[in-house]
């Protein structure tokens, strides 16, 4: 199989995907020809510090690992799961920026997992991928609730605007405050205020808190909150969210945070 796939800030500009890696590149063993998007396979995650954390769902190994690695480039922290089943399971447990999603995969499809998010009111933005371009299969994918469709082979600086694309049109109609009893967030000016006065919080301290704030009344895990902070692939202190929350307790109290034992955090629903 040949799959033309265009890499970023790179001088190989074709990828023959059947023949990229000769195994998995955590485990060494990579073809040169994607050597060089591995080089730093530990700091990629560093560049895409911050809370933009998309789902990856590709069951192709070496196209999903470019695509991936393009993405992490792009500024991303990528999560990515190759069929169907575990995809939904992570949407069930996880929240994401967005979701980059393959209808083709095994177990269930791209669009049946589509439809499952809308029929539970999930509306993160979705961006399809698929070898298939025929009118007919772009307008089932979009009126399955798809935000884009991306055809193979792909450009991944075009992947990446689109993404852009789609992630300032679902900012404009987030509500720009979250509330909860006293406080309440402002995610565009990333202020918190408890009431009429500001609290101060660091940057690691707000997307904590956001995060949990939106996700009042389930536990959201620790490696979910280490991921928002730090990508998917970054080497951290294995006490590092307690410390931030350690440090928004002094600042907003005992009562607001609950620690779940072994799971992770969670804020009650505001009554």
């Amino acid at each position: 199989m040949h799959e033309q796939f265009w890499v970023q800030n790179a001088m190989v500009r074709s990828i023959d995907v059947a023949g990229v890696l000769s195994a998995d590149p955590k485990r060494g063993n990579v073809n040169p020809l994607f050597a060089f998007l591995h080089t730093n396979d530990n700091d990629y995650g560093r560049q895409s510090m911050g809370d933009t954390r998309l789902l990856l769902v590709e069951d192709d190994t070496s196209l999903g690992e470019g695509i991936r690695s393009g993405l992490a480039l792009g500024g991303y922290a990528v999560q990515w799961v190759t069929d169907g089943v575990v995809a939904e399971e992570r949407l069930l447990q996880e929240d994401f920026a967005a979701v980059v999603l393959d209808i083709g995969l095994p177990r269930r499809s791209g669009l049946e997992v589509l439809t499952a998010m809308r029929a539970r009111g999930d509306r993160s933005p979705v961006l399809l991928l698929t070898a298939l371009d025929s009118v007919s299969d772009r307008i089932n994918g979009l009126d399955s609730g798809a935000d884009d469709y991306l055809p193979k082979p792909f450009d991944i600086d075009e992947l990446n605007a689109r993404l852009r694309a789609l992630l300032r049109r679902h900012r404009d109609v987030l509500p720009r405050l979250v509330s909860h009893g006293p406080f309440t967030v402002d995610t565009a000016t990333q202020t918190v205020m408890k009431g009429d006065e500001r609290v101060n919080v660091s940057p690691h301290e707000f997307v904590i808190l956001r995060l949990l704030l939106e996700g009042a009344g389930r536990v959201v895990p620790r490696t979910s909150l280490e991921d928002a902070l730090y990508g998917w692939d970054a080497d951290i202190e294995s006490n590092t969210v307690e410390v931030h929350v350690h440090f928004l307790r002094k600042k907003l109290g005992d009562d607001l945070i609950r620690t779940v034992r072994g799971v992770g955090y969670m804020v009650d629903v505001a009554p």
